[in-house]
């Protein structure tokens, strides 16, 4: 079976402010083949997202010049629990409208300094008017629509606390948090408002030739003629997935972009890759169209 893509990259975002390096900081893998199509990986750290994203779109623009076909795999949620944008009411297509909402009112400089937790605090505000479905902040950032803590039971009972594709894993040892969850160890929630407004300026820049799984490629298995039109596909992917263990002198962060490019790469060599793109058979016509809806799914659960 030919393989959909030449290349793998996989980047574990932050929502950090201030510039950092090693530990819990911007990591960026890159697994591809040589001349004789040996495959092999490289590492890249940086210190501000703004370098990552221009690096990602650096690498991109190379591979493109090339005709290769590139997956390319974030660490954060695409989407959001099924309801979030009718809550914020919002127009259109519900992932859509999430991102373009999150766009325009992030606030991200070249320095890392960014809104997130008072975006997080407007949102809560127009779902509820309370400080709840997103939750945790240091103190510094606690407000009337956002606590440092998780809110009490049974507040925001009616919002769901993870989406599909979150339940599903958490059927196993792993369990992913909930992208409600702002800070902490392990939180998504920041990287996820920091991270799509990043992944919408790379996809504006690539135009056409860039997809994202599954909101436009639908919740389905994938095939050479889905593949071969783009240059990057966009999809949701947790490094947890694979194990990951650091080599000698590597991060935990680095062990986890280079072992999930590879693995993503290895999928493809045995024809596995593309079936991981479609639903489980016991998805029902209501979960696909709310998986390509609003909520996304992440490879490999």
């Amino acid at each position: 079976m030919a393989r959909l893509f030449d290349a793998y990259i996989v980047a574990d975002w932050t929502a950090a402010e201030g510039k950092k390096l090693g530990d819990n900081s911007l990591w960026i893998g890159v697994a591809k083949r040589d001349v004789r199509f040996r495959l092999y990986s490289e590492t890249h750290n940086v210190a501000t997202r703004a370098e990552g994203e221009a690096l990602l779109a650096s690498i991109l623009a190379d591979h493109r010049k090339r005709g290769d076909r590139v997956l390319v795999g974030f660490d954060f949620n695409l989407g959001y629990p099924t309801g979030t944008a009718a809550r914020l009411k919002l127009d259109g297509t519900p992932w859509r409208a999430l991102w373009s909402f999150i766009d325009k009112n992030v606030v991200d400089k070249p320095d890392n300094t960014n809104n997130r937790y008072q975006v997080a605090a407007k949102m809560n505000r127009l779902m509820t008017d309370e400080a709840w479905p997103l939750w945790g902040a240091p103190a510094s950032q606690a407000q009337r629509w956002l606590t440092t803590t998780k809110p009490p039971e049974g507040a925001g009972a009616d919002i769901p606390e993870f989406r599909a594709t979150e339940d599903a894993a958490r059927k196993g040892k792993l369990q992913p948090k909930s992208v409600w969850q702002m800070h902490g160890a392990g939180a998504v929630g920041g990287q996820t408002l920091v991270g799509i407004p990043a992944v919408m300026r790379l996809l504006e820049t690539m135009g056409p030739s860039a997809a994202v799984w599954p909101f436009g490629t639908g919740w389905r298995e994938l095939g050479a003629d889905d593949v071969e039109p783009l240059s990057a596909l966009v999809v949701e992917v947790w490094p947890s997935l694979y194990g990951a263990k650091p080599e000698a002198g590597e991060f935990k962060d680095q062990a986890q972009v280079r072992v999930t490019a590879e693995r993503l790469a290895a999928m493809d060599d045995d024809g596995t890759l593309a079936q991981a793109f479609a639903p489980p058979k016991s998805a029902t016509p209501d979960l696909i169209e709310q998986v390509e809806q609003e909520e996304g799914w992440i490879l490999g659960v």
